[in-house]
């Protein structure tokens, strides 16, 4: 069997370290908060090249609290990719927003900037990319569009870390970032986890406040926070892996550059990337129409493989009452039914690839 994605292996390879650093943190005494998570921010705002970094719980939360400290609110709307993890659309609206979908470039499954523009209303506050698969998106067209209405620019980053665009990593293009740690992620945890980053030192502070119940001082409740704080033991582990993690991402490149050659004489439609990316591979998707059956076949030859995602927001159950129609979005529709997830990862063994690649060339001549 060849699993999609081996998390247990990501551990045994740090083993001593990761057990050293939870073993610091148990022996610290100090479990909210405290110095292992204001170490972890400051690296990973120096890795990512933004003056401020803010852990929280988890990836959606960092949504949720950017949109917050932007003062975003009911009737406001927030541009999104009808193509994406519905968690980007949840953030919307759980701040009272309306998330109003642009669909994405087929070639890269990004939302497409030269769509973006018709959608802006007098109501839009925020336009919010996601950065797909660890491919970045194409940010300048979206932030001259944000200067030129007065507009924010929240970037989803969730499966992003490492990534570039024009040579400089993600992490402080827009106005504020926010990524993901679910142990799955290139940067993963042990657990749940998330975190924001920016350049400004207002937005950080906000979020800083908000993540804490409203308060700087205990029992001093400025505004109406929430409950959202990155754990320590969590941000100790964060930090022996970001140590490794530039290694990682060269390891899933060179996973990535050996399908892309390996696979290139067959029916499956391939990663496309732009000569300005440089993705961070945290999935190497293919598109197949025939996409059920080939998966069917793969794992029937002992291989796992993934949809990311099988239902575009705008169909799921959860939006049922903004009323939208399947075909409303029909690159997104289109997308959902072909899209397949190949194994890829740092513990991605160059005997497990080549089975995946001799099984797929069997199956797409």
């Amino acid at each position: 069997m060849i699993p999609f994605l081996n998390l247990g292996a990501a551990y045994r390879e740090l083993k001593p370290e990761i057990d050293t650093a939870v073993a610091r943190v148990l022996d610290s005494g100090w479990y909210i908060l405290g110095p292992e998570v204001e170490r972890f921010e400051a690296e990973w705002a120096e890795y990512c090249g933004a003056s401020h970094a803010v852990g929280v719980a988890n990836g959606l939360d960092a949504l949720i609290l950017a949109l917050r400290a932007l003062e975003v609110g009911a009737g406001d709307e927030v541009i999104v990719p009808s193509n994406t993890y519905i968690a980007t659309w949840l953030a919307v609206s759980a701040v009272g927003a309306i998330p109003v979908p642009v669909e994405p470039d087929p070639a890269t499954h990004n939302i497409d900037p030269a769509q973006i523009s018709a959608a802006i209303t007098p109501r839009t506050k925020v336009l919010l990319p996601v950065h797909l698969y660890g491919q970045p998106v194409d940010l300048d067209p979206i932030l001259a569009l944000a200067r030129a209405h007065g507009l924010a620019v929240v970037e989803d980053a969730a499966q992003a870390h490492g990534a570039r665009y024009k040579g400089r990593r993600i992490g402080a293009h827009g106005d504020i970032v926010c990524w993901s740690f679910y142990p799955g992620k290139n940067l993963g945890a042990l657990g749940d986890g998330g975190a924001i980053t920016t350049n400004r030192a207002d937005l950080a502070d906000k979020v800083r406040l908000l993540r804490n119940y409203g308060s700087r001082q205990k029992y001093l409740n400025e505004v109406q926070g929430m409950n959202s704080r990155l754990d320590p033991v969590q941000a100790a582990i964060l930090r022996v892996k970001l140590a490794h993690l530039d290694d990682w991402t060269g390891r899933r490149r060179e996973i990535a550059a050996a399908y892309r050659a390996g696979l290139a004489h067959t029916d499956l439609i391939l990663p496309h990337v732009p000569d300005w990316a440089e993705p961070a591979w945290h999935l190497f998707v293919v598109r197949s129409a025939g996409r059920d059956a080939l998966q069917a076949r793969m794992t029937a030859a002992g291989i796992g493989t993934l949809i990311h995602y099988p239902i575009p927001p705008h169909m799921q159950q959860a939006y049922g009452e903004a009323a939208f129609l399947p075909d409303d979005f029909p690159i997104a529709r289109q997308l959902a039914g072909e899209v397949l997830s190949l194994p890829i990862g740092p513990q991605f063994d160059r005997d497990g690839q080549k089975a995946v690649m001799a099984a797929l060339c069997m199956t797409n001549p």
